[in-house]
């Protein structure tokens, strides 16, 4: 088993649609060549050489490549960022809670992409070979240090291009949001009871679940479900149901031609326009809007 590290780099190279999928972690995603279709939050937006797509946890995102598509993602551990940004603003922080408050209120949208041009892209391709290359089998303790160099490079660089939200309007995207340990890198929520109920959901999608059932089926109060499942996965655990089943859905989307409000009961949506409003909310367009672009292939991309 790999050991844990807060930050790891992959580097691939797309040529087929990408579902729309989730992590609990932050991602930054650089595009090295090519270009793509996105579908996200934001909608649909398209991407090349020169973008930076930044992705908070829990937040859905497929692509369909224009012939084919080259990226390099950062994928960093919440506690990880939050030590950087309270180092960052020492001066003006007591204690890591006001860095994880700070962090919480100025950094919250879910999804942005950034053009950072493809001149300073360039700059930051060295760094994230190597960055690839340290952590192609989990970073080893002793290249720690040389990493983090690395993903300090590269911030510095970036985080002047993110988009920084005002503290009013912050709070609500954030309560659903807040990136936690990355679910695809196979990292466990630290409550067994959490880990148990995400499980449950994920194995029945299609059932009416209430917070009253899940919390039974942890033995823990609703209130207390709801805070220790947030504390988690950063989403309550309906919203993070949600997200289950609109992943699944866009993949069946894609795989099967079975009318769309039968796909929606399959994941547990019995009203179709109720399923259709969750998938746009998390895909960025509709399912008929999706399966008809899913269904159109691709004119190859000449990135010269």
């Amino acid at each position: 088993m790999a050991t844990f590290s807060p930050l790891l780099a992959r580097t691939q190279v797309a040529h087929a649609p990408v579902d729309p999928i989730a992590f609990d972690c932050l991602k930054f995603i650089v595009v090295r060549a090519g270009r793509a279709r996105l579908f996200s939050e934001f909608g649909v937006h398209f991407v090349s050489m020169g973008d930076v797509v930044i992705l908070a946890a829990n937040t859905l995102c497929g692509a369909e490549p224009e012939g084919w598509i080259s990226t390099t993602t950062l994928y960093l551990d919440r506690d990880y960022v939050i030590d950087q940004v309270f180092w960052q603003y020492a001066s003006r922080f007591h204690e890591r809670l006001d860095a994880s408050q700070f962090l919480d209120a100025h950094y919250a949208e879910p999804t942005q992409v950034v053009r950072i041009g493809r001149h300073k892209a360039g700059l930051m391709m060295p760094w994230l070979d190597e960055l690839v290359a340290l952590s192609v089998d989990g970073l080893p303790p002793d290249r720690f240090y040389r990493a983090q160099s690395l993903v300090s490079a590269v911030f510095d660089i970036l985080v002047p291009f993110i988009v920084v939200a005002n503290e009013g309007t912050a709070g609500a995207r954030r309560s659903v949001s807040a990136p936690t340990v990355p679910r695809h890198r196979q990292f466990r929520p630290v409550r067994p009871e959490v880990l148990e109920v995400a499980q449950v959901l994920r194995a029945e999608l299609d059932r009416h679940w209430t917070v009253t059932e899940l919390a039974a089926r942890a033995h823990l109060s609703v209130s207390q479900l709801r805070r220790v499942f947030v504390e988690a996965f950063g989403k309550s655990p309906i919203s993070y149901l949600t997200m289950l089943r609109a992943e699944r859905m866009a993949h069946l989307l894609r795989v099967d031609n079975a009318p769309i409000s039968e796909i929606a009961a399959q994941v547990g949506w019995g009203d179709p326009d109720f399923a259709a409003l969750q998938f746009r909310r998390s895909v960025g367009v509709s399912p008929s809007e999706y399966r008809r672009i899913s269904e159109v292939v691709p004119a190859p991309f000449n990135p010269e």
